[in-house]
C-alpha cells in the first residue's frame, strides 16, 4: 500500500527529475535545500510521534539520494545529520541500529565541515588543543555547522556510552557548544545550553564531573526558551537530579513538564516526546530514589 508519506516522497522525486531535465543545477540545489528546511520544520511541528516514526525513514532515504547527487552541498549534509540524529535518538530502541544511524548523522556533519571548507574538517582527528584552536577561529557564519557537528557528535557518544574512546571526545563537543554560545548566547533559544547540561551531568563530582555547571546550563536553557522547550526540564531531571539524588527537584520538574502545553513553534514534537519520557521517569523514580 502506498502511504501518504510515500506519495510525498514520490511527488518530490518527480519534481527533482523535472528540474534535472532542464539542466538547471542551481535550481535543483535551491529546491533540495528548501525541501530539507521545510521537512525539518514540518517534522518538528508534528504532534503525533507515531506519524514521524513511521514516515521519516522514507525521507532518510530521500535525503541520502539528494546528498548522493550533490555530495558537496553542506546544507543538505547538515540536514541529513540533523534528521538521522533526531531519528536515532528519539525513535530507535535497538542499540545496534541506533548506533549505525547516529554514526551516519556524525559522518554527514563531518562531511559538511569539509564541504564548507572549514578548518574543522582536518582538526576533528587532532588532539584537543589544536582542535580547540580551530574551533576558536569559527565565526557567526559557522553557527549552523558548529551546532550541527556538536549535536551529531553528542548523539554518537550517547549511543556508544560504553566506548571509552567515544567518551574521551566529550571535551571536543563541549568546546564546540561553548563556541556557539560565545558567538550567539541565544542560539536556538538556549538549546546548546541543554546539550552542555547533559554532558556536564554525565559523571558525579567524585569522578571528575561538574554537575553544578550542568545545573546552571539547564537553568539557562529553560530561561532562554521561556520554558517552552520541555525537553530541557526532562533532561534536567534525568541527568542532573538523578545524578545528585534530588528527588524533590526530579519530581517537580517532571510534573511541570506533564502539566505544560506541548504546542510551540518547531518544538511540538520535541515537547510531546519530552512528556512521554517525563512520565516514564516519574514512574521509574519510585524505584530509583
Amino acid at each position: 500500500m502506498v502511504t501518504f508519506s510515500t506519495r510525498l516522497v514520490l511527488r518530490f522525486a518527480a519534481l527533482v527529475l523535472a528540474v534535472l531535465a532542464t539542466g538547471c543545477a542551481s535550481a535543483l540545489h535551491k529546491a533540495s535545500q528548501r525541501f530539507a528546511d521545510n521537512l525539518s520544520t514540518a517534522i518538528l511541528s508534528e504532534d503525533d510521534p507515531g506519524t514521524v516514526r513511521d514516515g521519516v525513514p522514507a525521507y532518510l532515504l530521500l535525503i541520502d539520494g539528494l546528498i548522493h547527487g550533490d555530495p558537496q552541498n553542506a546544507g543538505l549534509l547538515l540536514a541529513g545529520a540533523n534528521l538521522y540524529g533526531a531519528y536515532a535518538g528519539g525513535f530507535v530502541g535497538e542499540t545496534g541500529r541506533a548506533q549505525r544511524l547516529a554514526q551516519r548523522a556524525f559522518d554527514y556533519a563531518r562531511r559538511a565541515a569539509c564541504a564548507r571548507g572549514s578548518t574543522l574538517c582536518e582538526a576533528q582527528a587532532q588532539p584537543f588543543e589544536p582542535f580547540a584552536a580551530a574551533v576558536a577561529q569559527a565565526s557567526r557564519k559557522d553557527l549552523d555547522l558548529l551546532f550541527g557537528l556538536a549535536s551529531a557528535w553528542a548523539g554518537c557518544i550517547q549511543q556508544n556510552s560504553g566506548d571509552w574512546d567515544a567518551i574521551a571526545d566529550i571535551p571536543k563537543v563541549q568546546v564546540l557548544l561553548e563556541r556557539v554560545i560565545a558567538l550567539d548566547g541565544q542560539y536556538q533559544d538556549g538549546t546548546p545550553y541543554m546539550y552542555l547540561g547533559v554532558l556536564q551531568s554525565l559523571r558525579p563530582a567524585s569522578l571528575g564531573g561538574k554537575p553544578e555547571l550542568g545545573r546552571a546550563a539547564f537553568e539557562h536553557a529553560i530561561a532562554l526558551s521561556g520554558g517552552r522547550n520541555l525537553m530541557a526540564k526532562t533532561l534536567y531531571a534525568q541527568y542532573y537530579a538523578r545524578l545528585v539524588f534530588d528527588q524533590e527537584l526530579h519530581d517537580r520538574l517532571l510534573r511541570e513538564v506533564l502539566a505544560a502545553p506541548t504546542d510551540a513553534p518547531r518544538l511540538t514534537l520535541i515537547n510531546t516526546l519530552a512528556q512521554q519520557r517525563a512520565q516514564a521517569l516519574l514512574d521509574s523514580g519510585k524505584d530509583y530514589f
